[in-house]
This record gives C-alpha cells, structure tokens and sequence, in this order.
C-alpha cells in the first residue's frame, strides 16, 4: 500500500503542479500537522483516499476551520484496511498557546489510548506532530520530543513511528531512522510510504 505522508509545509509539486498520475496508486494520506485546512480539502479531493491528520502546534485554525472530507485522529485508535494507527497531535509546551502539552499531559493522553491499543493487540502506525526525545527532535522547547512517544515505541514496537514538526532545513535532520523494530519517517513537506 502507498501512503502519502504530509506536514509543515505546503508542496507546490502537489498544490500548485498536481498531475494525478503521480499520485494515483495513492491508498492513504496522513498528515502530521501545520498544513492549511484549504490544502488538505485540496488533495483528499484530488487523491480519491482516505486522508487522516492530526493537529499541529499551528493548528489552531482546525477548530473552528477544519479541513473538509478528512478525519482527525487525534487521541484516536483507527483500523484502515487492516492497519492499526494511533494519532496524538501537538507539541512540547513552550508559551501556553493552544496545541502544546506537557510530558505529563501526553502521558494522560496516551493513558486514555492504552485501552484501545491493548483491545486492538498494539498498533502499527503512530502519527504524531512532534518528534520522540532524541529521535529527530530538536535542542530548543518548542522542538523537544516527548520522552512519552519513547516509551510508547519502546513497548509496543510499532512498524512505522511518523511525525512532523521538524523542518529538514533546519540543519542536520535525517527523514529516516531506525530506532529498534520500528522506523521513523519525518513527514516533511510530503513523503511517499510503501506499506
């Protein structure tokens, strides 16, 4: 299964030149956060796949905009076509604005998941905004990891570990680590994933 994965910032490979050819044998879209609501209605609209997003630190227009025809999966367990995906948006609490959370406050998030995943046997997709601690994550507040998705993927082993938050050109970032069984992949900008 193809997957397009989105975040931070809008392609114009896509928004601006879209070819549906390129992207026809696409089966899902995730997007990680801090993307406009008008381009996520774009490409659920010219990509005829489900398309699933959680918030962004950014995203505060969500609430009262949100993108048409996708699905939150913030603080949500879903199942596509046999594929178990975790979503759990927002970043690290650096100025109290909406979206940020502390280590604590994503620990209860996942606390409320825990049910689901073991109901579910684990999951194989976690979706997030920001990074996990020193896994692609960045030095300052806003751009620190949860150590919470650490033990997350350090317990269930998930396949795929996806995030956005962290720019690739903000300096010596890798789109691709392995940690483990499980595989992170910065969704910057857009990234196409074989399932």
């Amino acid at each position: 299964m193809k997957i397009l994965l989105l975040s931070d910032v809008e392609s114009k490979y896509i928004w601006d030149y879209f070819n549906p050819e390129r992207f026809k044998d696409i089966e899902l879209v995730i997007s990680c956060g801090d993307l406009k609501s008008e381009y996520l209605s774009f490409i659920v609209t010219m990509i005829k796949a489900p398309l699933f997003y959680v918030h962004g630190n950014h995203d505060t227009d969500y609430l009262t905009n949100p993108p048409e025809g996708c699905e939150c999966i913030d603080d949500k367990l879903v199942v596509y076509k046999g594929i178990r995906i975790i979503g759990l948006g927002g970043s690290k609490f650096y100025n109290s604005s909406l979206l940020q959370y502390t280590e604590a406050q994503m620990e209860m998030r996942i606390a409320k998941l825990r049910p689901r995943i073991w109901w579910h046997n684990g999951f194989d997709i976690l979706v997030t905004h920001a990074a996990a601690y020193g896994l692609g994550d960045g030095d300052d507040k806003c751009h620190e990891g949860f150590k919470a998705f650490n033990r997350l993927i350090d317990k269930y082993e998930p396949k795929y570990f996806i995030h956005g938050h962290m720019h690739l050109n903000y300096g010596n970032k890798e789109r691709i680590i392995k940690y483990k069984n499980t595989t992170i992949i910065n969704a910057y900008q857009y990234y196409i994933l074989e399932y």
